[in-house]
């Protein structure tokens, strides 16, 4: 059975479930089918490096190695600082209760968004009161991490013609310029855009 997030806002707590909003569920999506000459559906695979062997769906993987090219289990894995000190993990924001602190509309806008969940109820509990905290614009925040891991991401609670939604991002690093002056960007600041992020039937 799926855990509650458990939400605590001036004592009350507030167990409740989040779904997801991906653009699926907005927008729909579409399936391109390729068929050959004859009919037959044609599948998707990989070119080998060798530039003629074709490798079929499922016969890639990825796998974490040593220096010396031994696998490693990802449980295996620890987080280091840069001086090599262990990083402490945090915990799943499903395994403790999350105090929910006020929020101004400006740290809201300055976060750069990575999920979009409605939250609705958790059995039979009724969320009518924590969104009459959230009716009148106001927006709460606390520190959530949907496994745990090395550190957490911002999640913002907001409220809207009836819903309650959980926003959750991290804090973007805005470089403000004079008029005719240029932005520097900073190399380590460029993010890899992955495939997924692209869905040109949208534009």
């Amino acid at each position: 059975m799926a855990r509650p997030l458990v939400l605590v806002l001036d004592g009350d707590e507030y167990p409740v479930s989040i779904v997801k909003i991906d653009r699926e569920k907005l927008y729909g999506r579409v399936e391109i089918e390729a068929f050959d000459e004859k009919g037959r559906e044609a599948s998707l695979r990989v070119l080998a490096a060798d530039g003629k062997t074709l490798i079929d769906k499922g016969g890639t993987a990825l796998l974490s190695v040593t220096d010396k090219g031994d696998s490693v289990e990802r449980n295996e894995l620890i987080p280091i600082t840069e001086d090599g000190e262990p990083i402490e993990q945090v915990p799943s924001s499903f395994n403790q209760k999350n105090e929910l602190k006020p929020a101004t509309v400006e740290d809201y806008f300055t976060q750069i968004v990575k999920s979009v969940y409605l939250v609705g109820t958790f059995g039979v509990d009724d969320l009518s009161v924590l969104y009459d905290h959230l009716s009148d614009g106001r927006i709460y925040t606390f520190p959530f991490s949907w496994r745990g891991g090395i550190e957490y991401d911002n999640a913002y609670l907001i409220g809207t013609n009836g819903d309650i939604f959980l926003v959750v991002g991290k804090q973007a690093d805005f470089q403000f310029v004079k008029l005719n002056q240029a932005a520097v960007l900073d190399a380590g600041e460029e993010e890899e855009i992955s495939a997924d992020d692209l869905d040109f039937d949208l534009m």
